[in-house]
């Protein structure tokens, strides 16, 4: 029997791995939980292309791995990860199999925040004043010294999950207090039960946020995009509303400073070859840096980077990762473009969702719904996740507030709920 190469993907969701199937040329396995297998609507990879075990029991997943690796014959050529709680485990195998891919101790740096931002200061690279709380009290004493607004965040989570704006020392300990519960009601989840006993609170820094995916090598700093976060207004603190895919000039960024001050960055937090997602603001004609963490931005960014450019991330990961030449478009824009990401405004039973407005209004290019009939609502902070209904992608009418047509948008579909979460 000939050998087979192909890439490990640790962790994904099921679009992702029917994306990668779609686009992969063969060259993919699939290390999969079994619980993202069976809600999964899309089909299933073949056995030899996936293997469904639990990822927090290490033990049973090496053994797994090697068995399906001899049994088909595969020899792996690479790997990577596209969500953050797998990249530990990314990590991890990576050095098993003497892989490249970041280290096990550089990803528990990028993602513990309080690491990340200590690493930050040591080395000179601006981020947010900060202090590790283990307490409402804490968090109320930073507010007091600092005299400023302040955020409350998880030290391991991720996107807008348990993040609070505070402005008053009251509001801090109520926030803290939901923050607390919140964590421990989280402590089984992979991505708290690194730190389920402290949080993060920051100085709140006023600016634009941008998000951007780049690649870090020996030879420097590459690139790939740059999107302009939209902030929800009618939603919980740090929820993104939208992405606006933008350029460096565009934005009045210099592309070789940013290049430079990423590099910097991600050397402080250990890392020397990745394929980075990074976020930060643009405050006073600085760039002060909020997360960074070694795989590519998701949500809707691949599919707006795929259909606005050209460019398939997915397959940039994956080439990266067996070190191939990388299929990279010149980030020329001839329009702008922007993904919206789509929340229910209620608790309920999704009883109906229509898209035939979306779909009738010029703008809108393409509609991905992840939700159907049946599907329980639950609005934050008790629940991050069941609110997101799926995304689309839209070109706004130039001339106008892109950020007002992301929520004319957003109010175009139809939703029927039923009862109160």
């Amino acid at each position: 029997m000939n050998t087979t190469a192909k890439v490990l993907v640790v962790g994904t969701t099921s679009d992702y791995i029917d994306w990668l199937l779609r686009i992969g040329e063969g060259r993919v396995l699939f290390l999969t939980d079994p619980q993202v297998r069976s809600k999964a609507r899309e089909s299933a990879p073949t056995p030899k292309e996936e293997i469904l075990c639990s990822l927090t029991d290490v033990a049973s997943l090496r053994t797994a791995l090697r068995e399906h690796l001899h049994q088909w014959n595969i020899t792996l050529t690479g790997i990577t990860c596209f969500d953050c709680e797998s990249l530990g485990l990314a990590a991890f195998l990576a050095e098993e199999l003497s892989l490249p891919f970041p280290t096990v101790e550089s990803i528990r740096i990028c993602r513990d925040k309080y690491t990340t931002s200590s690493r930050w200061l040591k080395r000179s690279v601006r981020t947010p004043r900060f202090s590790l709380a283990r307490s409402a009290y804490d968090a109320a004493d930073f507010q007091k010294k600092t005299g400023r607004p302040c955020v409350l965040k998880p030290v391991s989570g991720s996107g807008s999950e348990l993040v609070f704006f505070c402005d008053t020392e009251s509001g801090c300990q109520r926030a803290a207090q939901i923050l607390i519960r919140g964590i421990q009601e989280r402590k089984e989840n992979r991505l708290y039960s690194a730190a389920a006993d402290c949080f993060l609170v920051e100085e709140f820094v006023e600016g634009i946020e941008y998000s951007c995916d780049f690649i870090l090598e020996k030879t420097g700093v590459e690139i790939l995009r740059i999107t302009r976060k939209v902030r929800a207004k009618d939603a919980p603190f740090g929820t993104t509303r939208g992405y606006i895919l933008t350029t460096c000039e565009a934005e009045g960024l210099d592309p070789k400073r940013l290049a430079v001050l990423f590099g910097r960055a991600a050397q402080a937090l250990g890392l020397t070859r990745a394929l980075c997602m990074v976020d930060f603001l643009w405050s006073e004609d600085e760039v002060v840096f909020l997360e960074l963490t070694p795989r590519p931005g998701g949500d809707c960014i691949p599919y707006l980077l795929r259909f606005a450019t050209g460019m398939d991330i997915l397959k940039v990961a994956l080439d990266f990762a067996e070190k191939r030449p990388l299929d990279i478009p010149e980030p020329l824009l001839e329009r702008c473009c922007a993904g919206l990401r789509l929340h229910a405004d209620r608790a309920g039973v999704l009883r109906h969702i229509a898209t035939e407005r979306l779909e009738r209004d010029g703008r809108v290019k393409m509609v991905h719904l992840i939700r159907q009939g049946g599907h329980q609502v639950t609005l934050p902070p008790e629940d991050y996740e069941s609110w997101y209904l799926g995304h689309l992608l839209f070109v706004p009418e130039a001339g106008r507030d892109v950020d007002e047509q992301c929520l004319e948008v957003q109010r175009l579909l139809t939703l029927e709920l039923e009862g109160e979460a």
